[in-house]
């Protein structure tokens, strides 16, 4: 019986022991990817940990920018200085996709009205609408630009608006967008020679073009990645420095705020959208813009529900966090992040990045196209609360 007694208590003793085990938190995809410090809480015992990265597409063409709808799905545009067989695609496998929203919107470039040119800036939003941008530049007979919205469960177009050359003059290229659907505002970057905020009022279907302001600027600061400065075509197409304006862009939770700031720039901007939507005059526009904090040398950007802003690192590798706070930390930094060209959030705390071996392309370095496939979409949980589309 005393042996029985012992065997028993023995038995209870290990139960009580496994109950109180930590559950097993899920391995990272990658080991090279190095975490920041936790945002404002902890993720609970199951969430991904902070600045954890997985791969989600591997391809054989160049993703421009990508962005997630609320239910996962992932949608890229090729980028233009790389082109491929198509121009925009749905993300359907690890190394599968197929055009979107159709071929005949894939057609060869400018083929037609209703062909995809240079699409570049693409963004999901809540009504499921994909909203793209295309400059219709890097082409030897350069094609109108316009912004389309197609809804993504009927590939149908929303959305049409065709830019005037006051709104979008010669050379302008219009690549990143934020969009606000509810009220029906889109705001894009012109990261041109003359760069500027175009702002379209889909309700109106007009566009208005903001520029001349030094927070559009680029600073003449060096772009250094893989340790190589790099060129960009200048006045008369002739390389020089790497030296681009207003490149990222996007908008609060609220849509109240407009955020904004050079890829050659270590500034974070804000505006009121509020000016936009009125139309208060260029003056009182550039007396409201005011410097959120400090900001890497970029190509993509993302706001978070909470205010904070995720920025890429291009000379790092990485993904920066520019908290609510101001406070400027590294999120991530990986040795496979060969340009991250730009960032939109999907479920949940999921990060979507384009990384697509840009500064290897001649036009940033005048020389042979030097990029490696795969290129990449990867996604990193922030441990924040994200925006899908934004």
């Amino acid at each position: 019986m005393k042996t029985n007694l012992i065997l028993v208590a023995a038995i209870l003793l290990a139960l009580a022991s496994c109950s109180k085990q930590e559950p097993a938190s899920p391995s990272s995809t990658t080991a090279a990817s190095t975490p920041a410090a936790a945002p404002t809480a902890a993720p609970p015992a199951s969430a991904p940990a902070i600045g954890q990265v997985e791969i989600v597409s591997e391809l054989d063409i160049t993703p421009g920018n990508v962005t997630a709808s609320k239910d996962g799905r992932v949608f890229a545009s090729i980028h233009g200085m790389r082109r491929g067989p198509v121009q925009l695609i749905e993300v359907t496998g690890r190394n599968t996709w197929v055009p979107f929203p159709d071929e005949s919107w894939n057609a060869k470039p400018g083929s037609g009205k209703d062909v995809l040119n240079t699409p570049h800036g693409v963004l999901i939003d809540g009504k499921d609408r994909l909203w793209v941008i295309d400059h219709g530049n890097w082409m030897d007979k350069p094609q109108p630009p316009k912004l389309l919205a197609f809804d993504i469960n009927s590939r149908k177009l929303a959305y049409r608006h065709d830019f005037d050359k006051t709104a979008a003059p010669a050379g302008q290229i219009l690549q990143d967008l934020a969009v606000d659907g509810d009220r029906g505002f889109v705001y894009v970057a012109d990261c041109g020679p003359d760069p500027a905020i175009v702002v379209v009022d889909t309700n109106k279907n007009t566009a208005r073009r903001f520029r001349g302001h030094p927070s559009l600027q680029a600073e003449d600061v060096e772009l250094v990645v893989e340790g190589k400065p790099l060129l960009f075509p200048g006045e008369g197409g002739r390389m020089g420095p790497a030296r681009v304006g207003i490149n990222p862009i996007t908008l609060s939770s609220d849509g109240e705020t407009v955020y904004f700031g050079s890829m050659n720039g270590t500034s974070w901007y804000s505006v009121p959208a509020r000016l936009f939507r009125e139309g208060a005059s260029d003056a009182d526009i550039g007396k409201s813009i005011a410097r959120v904090g400090p900001k890497p040398l970029s190509d993509g950007a993302a706001t978070d529900a909470e205010g904070n802003h995720f920025i890429t690192n291009l000379p790092d590798n990485g993904i920066d966090m520019l908290t609510s706070t101001g406070k400027l930390q590294p999120l991530v930094r990986d040795e496979r992040f060969l340009w991250a060209d730009n960032a939109h959030f999907g479920q949940d705390s999921w990060l979507y990045v384009a990384i697509n071996q840009l500064h290897r392309n001649p036009i940033f370095t005048d020389a042979e196209d030097r990029g490696q496939p795969p290129y990449l979409i990867a996604r990193i949980w922030t441990g924040t609360r994200g925006q899908p589309g934004r």
